[in-house]
């Protein structure tokens, strides 16, 4: 009904009157931490006898948890994308939070978290930046800023209430995006503990009786939709002031450490949620598949007049190199299991369709040459040292980047946005109008690359070759041309 005053959203409302037993200290409920681990542990409670509560702990000075307060710390989470060529587009109250707590402005009641009987676990998200170590931190007594800070005195005030007893140690699942994040979390940890000059017996403790689990974590979480709030609320009946937006792909991979799904069941619910004694693997598939596939498809889409990441995969030419591409010149690189692969890359095209998030090829063109160095380059010659030939769709891809840096195509500018050092470079190389020479420039200009491209055989005259066809014919027919050249 129209100008229908909503009630807002809260827990008898919901129907969600249940207190769970807290087992989960969470720092950060922010839009991806509410869009996935929270989401994950909702699925838990509901699906399995796990019943595990959170409380969320703001984790910085600034921070909101009031809002979540006022709403008993329920929000509806939309989840939508698109999954195995269906529109999913879901809506679901989230109930696993039980309390937020603002260490700045209630410290004590943070302190108490470290005497409850059930907590288990520790998750965070506290951006990159988070997990860093503050040497102006030196005193124990709070409230800390520093992220690692808070948790040396969490796991110390659990340590001393507890007299260090072996089964009350805690597992610590970070799901910051840095290499090792469990291990680089501890390692700052065991600085604050002698730092503050904490008892030797309690670092034993932390090494000896607490698990820190390295992760990997995968999902877009866009948030609350601020410019479409509207048409969500639309579709509720009361008022919700939290609610987020996500897609439907979700991936977290844990590294195992003593036997972490007999104690959490991420096995017994259907998500992809995998507990690895190796997350490197899947670290590597991501970066090449996921991360690789934005960035080798960016310069032919682009050249070819395409804006969105949607709007290229959805092109016969541009979706067709991109299949092509990941499935015959870069999976076969990576020495894992072929159909897994697959599978993971036929996820990461439906992502790339999701009609419900805009993602702008602009976007990806930010540092290209590095993404290029990183993403591509070890699929490119890791292909050459496999089969002792060129992978053709990734030396197409390189020599469109190339011809990117240009700076124009036909009468469109084309959105450059790199180190000043490199823009100039390609400038300078530019200067030549002879491809044989841009090609020679470019590949052999080592501040680019790390290395001297020119040393792999065949590379120099096949991109020149590719360069001249796309200025001659455009992308797509270059293409073509440049295939049966080679063929």
């Amino acid at each position: 009904m129209e100008n229908q005053i909503k009630q807002k959203l809260n827990r008898e409302l919901n129907g969600s009157q249940e207190k769970l037993p807290i087992k989960i200290v969470q720092f950060g409920g922010g839009n991806f931490m509410r869009g996935f681990t929270d989401y994950v542990i909702d699925k838990l409670n509901k699906e399995t006898d796990f019943k595990g509560g959170i409380v969320n702990v703001q984790p910085t000075p600034n921070g909101s948890v009031h809002k979540l307060e006022e709403q008993d710390n329920v929000y509806t989470l939309f989840t939508r994308g698109i999954k195995k060529g269906e529109i999913i587009d879901e809506k679901q109250v989230i109930s696993a939070i039980q309390k937020s707590i603002n260490p700045y402005a209630n410290y004590d009641e943070f302190l108490a978290l470290a005497k409850e009987e059930e907590l288990e676990f520790v998750f965070s998200n506290t951006t990159e930046t988070g997990i860093a170590y503050d040497e102006t931190e030196t005193s124990y007594e709070g409230p800390h800023k520093n992220f690692p800070a808070k948790v040396t005195v969490l796991l110390y005030e659990r340590f001393k209430h507890f007299n260090g007893t072996a089964d009350k140690g805690l597992r610590i699942i970070p799901c910051e995006l840095i290499e090792n994040n469990a291990f680089a979390l501890r390692d700052i940890i065991l600085k604050y503990a002698q730092l503050w000059n904490l008892e030797e017996s309690f670092v034993q403790w932390i090494n000896q009786n607490n698990y820190f689990h390295n992760t990997l974590v995968d999902r877009i979480v866009p948030g609350y939709p601020k410019n479409d709030a509207e048409a969500y609320e639309d579709q509720l009946d009361y008022e919700d002031q939290m609610m987020v937006v996500s897609e439907c792909f979700l991936l977290f991979v844990i590294e195992e450490a003593g036997n972490l799904n007999e104690r959490i069941p991420f096995n017994k619910i259907n998500e992809q949620i995998l507990v690895v004694d190796d997350i490197q693997p899947y670290r590597l598939r991501k970066v090449r598949i996921l991360n690789g596939g934005h960035t080798l498809m960016l310069a032919p889409a682009v050249l070819a007049g395409k804006e969105t990441v949607k709007e290229s995969i959805d092109d016969a030419f541009i979706g067709q190199f991109l299949s092509e591409t990941v499935f015959n010149e870069v999976n076969p690189t990576l020495g894992l299991d072929e159909t897994e692969l697959k599978d993971f890359a036929e996820e990461v095209f439906d992502r790339f369709r999701n009609p419900f998030i805009k993602h702008y090829q602009a976007s990806i063109a930010l540092y290209f040459v590095s993404k290029f160095k990183v993403r591509i380059l070890p699929s490119l010659l890791g292909y050459v040292e496999i089969n002792k030939k060129l992978p053709l769709n990734l030396v197409f891809s390189l020599a469109s980047l190339i011809r990117f840096y240009q700076g124009s195509f036909g009468e469109k500018a084309l959105p450059i946005n790199d180190e000043e050092a490199i823009v100039a470079k390609f400038k300078e190389i530019w200067a030549n109008e002879d491809y044989g020479k841009v090609a020679e420039l470019s590949l052999s200009e080592t501040t680019f690359w790390d290395t001297d491209l020119t040393q792999v055989e065949g590379l120099k005259d096949a991109v020149a070759k590719a360069l001249w066809e796309i200025d001659q014919n455009g992308v797509e027919t270059a293409y073509h041309h440049f295939i049966q050249f080679y063929s």
